[in-house]
């Protein structure tokens, strides 16, 4: 709080769908909360084809660029364009090369409780560069599909090195360098051997292992409470990621970051869900979670452990909850108690 006369410069993206709802609702809490983000507000997704002939316009880039922080709802990348997603372009631009997944349990009485778990995703790279094509054979033009994924040793080493500061630098025990080195021997066996190599480093202040992924994802429904810091690929973390989302109750809780050197986007993960859209009933929480990553990131501790002890507070304590985690709140109403909490 003592610092929130100071503000801090920050793209906000609305986004399609529930995105306009949750974002304000989200904006109300962090105003109230004395959250010191001055926002820039600019258009992205659907919204801005329509308005811009783009769903990731010049001026939205240029603002990122500018305030190097970023909060995004929910955006729908157009259909049948031949557009690519605006969240790949996005990471593309401002080489947001570590992708943060936590997911933390608020609501008791689940299948899996006291869940503390943290993903980091390399975002960049392996099969999600997109390099693909089809061969043609005897007059069919896609009878072979072709892709090829790349890894980086500089890559790996970048993002292993991210990986293993975030976990001393939040007091973290364990870290597990996720993979399948026994089949995909080259493309994993390089993102292996060098996380390994990077952890050396860190040995005597985490313990360092290493696991299979269809393993790992076993084992995650199994016993969780194994796992600590998961460090992986862009597909298997993207797939591991929303895995562990469902451990602490869906995409409605789960937060994500996307780090790169110069710039860094907070994210609610789940989609636009335009099936509910104006009908104010969408959880915002996501987002909000968001909001507290970001808050730590522009180093607001205070302010985000605020945020994420009332947000607990009101659905544990009040339980004011909205529909998808068993109550009746409208966005607003669940916005108003959590105000009142804080």
């Amino acid at each position: 709080m003592s610092q929130a006369s100071q503000r801090i410069p920050a793209t906000l993206l609305t986004g399609d769908g529930i995105g306009p709802e949750i974002v304000h609702a989200t904006r109300r809490i962090l105003e109230a909360l004395g959250a010191p983000f001055e926002w820039d507000e600019q258009p992205a997704g659907l919204g801005a084809m329509e308005t811009h002939g783009d769903p990731l316009p010049e001026c939205t880039l240029e603002s990122i660029r500018r305030t190097q922080l970023a909060l995004k709802g929910p955006l729908t990348t157009p259909v049948g364009s031949g557009i690519r997603s605006i969240n790949v372009r996005l990471r593309e631009e401002f080489q947001l090369y570590a992708n943060l997944r936590p997911a933390r349990s608020i609501v008791d009485g689940g299948r899996f409780d006291d869940i503390d778990l943290v993903l980091v995703r390399e975002n960049l790279e392996g099969f999600y560069v997109g390099y693909e094509h089809y061969i043609p054979v005897n007059g069919d033009p896609k009878a072979v599909a072709e892709s090829a994924g790349i890894n980086t040793r500089e890559g790996c080493r970048r993002i292993a090195k991210w990986t293993f500061d975030y976990a001393v630098r939040n007091g973290r025990k364990k870290v597990t360098i996720v993979h399948k080195a026994n089949i995909l021997k080259k493309l994993t066996g390089l993102f292996l051997e060098s996380a390994q190599e990077i952890g050396k480093d860190y040995a005597d202040q985490l313990t360092i292992e290493e696991r299979i992924v269809d393993n790992c994802a076993m084992q995650l429904v199994l016993n969780p409470w194994q796992f600590d810091v998961l460090l992986t690929t862009n597909l298997f973390g993207d797939i591991l990621s929303d895995e562990i989302a469902g451990l602490v109750g869906g995409l409605g809780m789960a937060p994500g970051g996307n780090i790169g050197k110069d710039a860094a986007i907070f994210e609610a993960v789940h989609g636009s869900a335009p099936d509910i859209a104006g009908k104010g009933i969408a959880n915002p929480c996501a987002l909000l979670l968001a909001s507290a990553m970001m808050l730590d990131h522009v180093d607001h501790h205070e302010d985000a452990e605020r945020l994420r002890k009332a947000l607990r507070a009101t659905i544990v304590e009040d339980r004011v909850r909205t529909g998808d985690l068993g109550g009746t709140a409208s966005t607003e109403a669940f916005a108003d108690a959590l105000i009142q909490r804080l």
